[in-house]
């Protein structure tokens, strides 16, 4: 970590790093153990993952905002599956896989930039809480954080071709669940 604080462009930059860091390695290192169940696997999965926010720190504008904490926590929720496929004898914990509750990522739309009203934004996130992980990470780092195909594909180990199938899949099954609640 040491040789990231000498490689920043400025001084603002260095700083937004060091607070991210500093707010949010103990919550990352609890999501990674709780996949994990190896404290040094952890600590590796929370240290991949801050090189990965490096990479990608022009994309954070508030790091207070919800926004960042689900960004962050499916960045090492990512890189901790990536160390448990890796090293197959860790014991699997019961952790199956990882539950985003509404409140992790609820804060992640900013109502004032929609449209719609409360009501329908509120109907919205509870869909889109019923996809599949693979498809709600994809489809929350492309629509929430803006971020390319490219960068959805090196952020999650997966080619671009497969964000584009994962984005796609996660807009139809939210149409299958917007007629499903007679949204539309």
């Amino acid at each position: 970590m040491v040789l990231i604080f000498l490689t920043f462009p400025n001084e603002y930059e260095k700083s937004k790093f060091e607070y991210i860091y500093d707010k949010y390695k103990k919550l990352l290192l609890y999501k990674a153990n709780a996949i994990l169940n190896d404290y040094s696997l952890a600590e590796d999965a929370v240290s991949e993952a801050f090189l990965r926010v490096y990479k990608n720190l022009h994309k954070i504008d508030d790091p207070d905002s919800g926004m960042t904490v689900s960004f962050l926590v499916v960045i090492v929720k990512n890189t901790a599956i990536n160390i448990l496929n890796q090293n197959k004898d860790i014991p699997v914990s019961n952790y199956d896989m990882y539950d985003m509750s509404e409140n992790d990522w609820q804060s992640d739309f900013n109502v004032e930039e929609e449209v719609v009203s409360e009501i329908v934004t509120e109907a919205m996130l509870k869909l889109v809480d019923k996809l599949k992980d693979e498809l709600k990470d994809c489809f929350l780092l492309m629509y929430a954080h803006n971020l390319s195909y490219k960068e959805i594909g090196k952020i999650l180990h997966i080619s671009e071709d497969n964000v584009a199938v994962r984005i796609h899949r996660a807009k139809k099954r939210l149409i299958e669940l917007l007629k499903e609640g007679n949204y539309i």
